[in-house]
């Protein structure tokens, strides 16, 4: 299963995350399909930046964003996007 995740870098007391997407399998900080973001929640406003049409296209194949990244791309409004854009497809025509 692949999965839509963050990737801790930067050093002690002072994290910064990769939106990452990766194999459920690989650890944390393992391998990755593809980098597609960026979070620092210490700066003042936190910074996220995510690639919007990459983050689409991995939900779109299946792609299950964890608990804290599915907050990110409702800040973002991703979310709603992707959720709209489900719904719209499965609407009977």
């Amino acid at each position: 299963m692949v999965k839509i995740r963050l990737m801790r870098m930067g050093k002690a007391k002072r994290p910064f995350y990769r939106v990452v997407v990766a194999d459920s399998r690989s650890p944390r900080d393992g391998r990755v399909i593809e980098n597609i973001g960026k979070y620092h929640p210490l700066e003042d406003p936190s910074l996220i930046q995510i690639d919007e049409s990459r983050a689409l296209y991995w939900l779109s194949q299946g792609a299950q964003p964890t608990e804290q990244v599915r907050s990110l791309l409702k800040v973002q409004g991703i979310w709603e996007r992707f959720a709209a854009s489900r719904t719209a497809s499965a609407a009977p025509a």
